[in-house]
């Protein structure tokens, strides 16, 4: 009987330890179902954490594509812009064509002097009949009235001389005049008040400093009242046959623009070009050049596509190209109108040139 209670503890011994080794091996057996679903459960975690990361490498590979397409786009707009680049260029021929002034080319000063030269020789050939644009018989008329050409037109001038002339025919005449009587006929002139003081006052320098008799010298007529240069030089070249450049407002407007010269002041522009002219050609080339910006040469729109001295020019293209419709910017004879002198040389007349009308029939130019 004692020995029934220790099998039974025996027996509850082996049957405790067989249960605990099947809960071992069931807690073992356990751990790697929880495992494996622990592994089950974080596999979607873990293959969205390898999208994430191949996401960036998906992406970075058409990061290389972009590129490629953008050096595609580039290389597009690449070949568009030397279409516009052209289009331009091809623009800015014509208009170099038709405006050629930047594209000239600087030229030696041997070039300057040709080519400043061979334009008188072709002007000589288009105004064979220049002369100067005043009616006078004398020097004393052609002083007056070269005084009286300041800010008006010679044809203005020329419609206004011929009743001074009758009226006061001499210096001595002139010099002894009612002032108001002269500023009443030289109104049309404009600034006829300074022009009276001046044209009375040159009068009275004839007659006290040189007898009544215009001197033939630059160094006397400077002295007379009202009389510059370039009224020195009008007088010495056509009264007297001395030779010198009338540097007028025609004259400095076109020997710079056929870049000549860059010089702006008068006396220096007259010393510039002179230097490129012999000086025996000096009265004929002022006249040319002054004939020549009157009739088609003008300040605001010259008519450069009937101009006979074009290649020659710089400036070709400033003003209207087309032939046709250049022919209508010409002025006097050239535009087939009278020209400004009443009293024209008869050269000019028997190249066929007519006389202006006199003052109050027409207005002029």
């Amino acid at each position: 009987m004692k020995k029934t209670p220790a099998k039974t503890t025996s027996a509850k011994e082996a049957v405790a330890k067989k249960t605990a080794k099947k809960t071992a091996s069931a807690a073992k057996a356990a751990v790697p179902a929880k495992a494996t679903e622990s592994a089950e459960k974080a596999a979607p975690a873990k293959r969205a954490a390898s999208a994430k990361k191949a996401a960036p490498a998906k992406t970075a590979a058409p990061a290389k594509t972009t590129p490629a397409k953008t050096a595609t786009a580039k290389s597009a707009a690449a070949k568009t812009v030397p279409k516009k680049a052209t289009a331009k260029k091809a623009a800015a021929g014509r208009a170099a064509a038709e405006k050629p002034v930047a594209a000239w080319k600087p030229e030696s000063r041997t070039a300057l002097v040709r080519r400043a030269r061979r334009i008188d020789r072709e002007l000589a050939e288009v105004y064979p009949y220049a002369h100067p644009e005043l009616d006078f018989e004398n020097p004393f008329q052609l002083l007056v009235a070269t005084v009286l050409s300041a800010q008006t037109t010679d044809l203005r001038v020329n419609q206004t001389t011929p009743t001074l002339f009758a009226k006061y025919p001499t210096p001595e005449e002139l010099a002894e005049a009612n002032p108001e009587e002269v500023e009443e006929i030289l109104r049309p002139c404009g600034f006829f008040r300074a022009k009276t003081k001046s044209v009375i006052g040159l009068s009275k320098g004839l007659v006290e400093s040189f007898g009544g008799e215009v001197p033939g010298r630059l160094e006397d007529l400077v002295k007379l009242p009202g009389v510059g240069r370039k009224t020195a030089f009008v007088v010495l070249g056509n009264a007297f046959g001395r030779p010198g450049i009338t540097v007028d407002t025609h004259f400095q407007r076109l020997v710079r623009r056929w870049r000549w010269t860059e010089e702006t002041e008068p006396d220096k522009i007259e010393a510039a070009v002179g230097a490129l002219f012999p000086k025996s050609e000096w009265t004929d080339l002022s006249h040319h050049v002054i004939w020549h910006g009157r009739r088609m040469c003008h300040a605001r729109k010259p008519a450069c596509g009937v101009c006979p001295i074009a290649p020659l020019c710089p400036a070709y293209g400033e003003g209207e190209t087309d032939p046709e419709k250049a022919k209508k910017l010409l002025k006097y004879e050239k535009g087939g109108f009278p020209g400004q002198r009443l009293k024209p040389p008869q050269a000019y007349l028997d190249a066929g040139g007519r006389p202006a009308p006199p003052l109050g029939a027409v207005s002029g130019t």
